[in-house]
């Protein structure tokens, strides 16, 4: 395995980057000050909210670029920029049909925060590990005051068994992505993290050659292509472990900070 082209490595957070406490691990704030010594930029793309996604990664947040909420918000070079937005009509259309879901949960996420109609308490413990913004609104459809870059929808048990097939009809209008075990997110036709990431490939002037990404599910598939150097988690989805050319080792098992420290040996004198 090469590692000496190397100039932009972009991992996602939930079931990669972050560990079993979801937490970011000192290791690897360890191993960024020594990609910064080899001019290696490093970016953080997620489905994530954008400020959940600041928080942890706090003490390098304004040294990185970050690509939240599916590829609908991202920060790089000093700016942060809503990339593609959902209309009202979207917003309209979509959370008419989400409703009528069984058992699910529906989050309007936009730029300032994210907004919720249900009061359920075992539903806010789950969403406040995912999102630090949010406020409870009467009626999603009537929140004006904000750009909208995602619908997050939730089910407890899959959403891909529960909540994809109620929604397959919306996939020629709308990015259709299960984003992980419980979650599924709806969002403008042309988001995805594959589009940001392209974005900043292009403004450094990187090559696919020249690009480290690691993912574990579906919403990671697009920048995955766009990386010579494509790494699924041990514990990622089939369809990711299908499409990556490497595999390394779960999130609980640091898989991220392993490929790191291997880079990072590969870079010392006489290595």
């Amino acid at each position: 395995m090469d590692f000496s082209d190397i100039k932009l490595i972009v991992t996602d957070m939930d079931g990669t980057l972050l560990n079993e406490k979801n937490e970011v691990s000192t290791r690897f704030f360890q191993q960024f000050e020594e990609l910064k010594k080899h001019d290696i930029h490093f970016v953080a793309a997620s489905g994530r909210q954008y400020q959940s996604i600041l928080s942890k990664l706090e003490p390098i947040k304004n040294e990185i670029s970050i690509i939240g909420e599916n590829g609908g918000i991202m920060q790089h070079a000093d700016e942060t920029k809503v990339l593609l937005k959902l209309t009202d009509d979207d917003v309209q259309h979509c959370i008419t049909l989400l409703r009528s879901i069984k058992d699910s949960f529906i989050v309007l996420c936009g730029r300032k925060s994210a907004y919720i109609e249900s009061s359920s308490t075992k539903f806010m413990t789950q969403l406040s590990s995912f999102y630090s913004e949010v406020q409870k609104v009467d009626d999603l459809t009537q929140v004006t005051d904000d750009d909208f870059v995602k619908i997050a929808v939730y089910h407890f048990d899959s959403s891909e068994a529960y909540i994809y097939p109620q929604v397959q009809n919306l996939m020629d209008s709308y990015q259709v992505v299960v984003s992980g075990q419980n979650w599924l997110d709806i969002s403008h036709r042309d988001a995805n993290k594959a589009y940001a990431l392209k974005i900043i490939q292009q403004d450094l002037g990187v090559t696919l050659n020249e690009t480290m990404v690691f993912g574990d599910y579906n919403n990671d598939i697009g920048m995955l292509k766009l990386a010579r150097l494509s790494f699924a988690m041990k514990n990622a989805h089939p369809n990711v472990i299908k499409i990556a050319n490497y595999q390394t080792k779960s999130n609980t098992e640091e898989g991220v900070e392993d490929i790191l420290e291997k880079l990072l040996t590969s870079r010392l004198p006489n290595s």
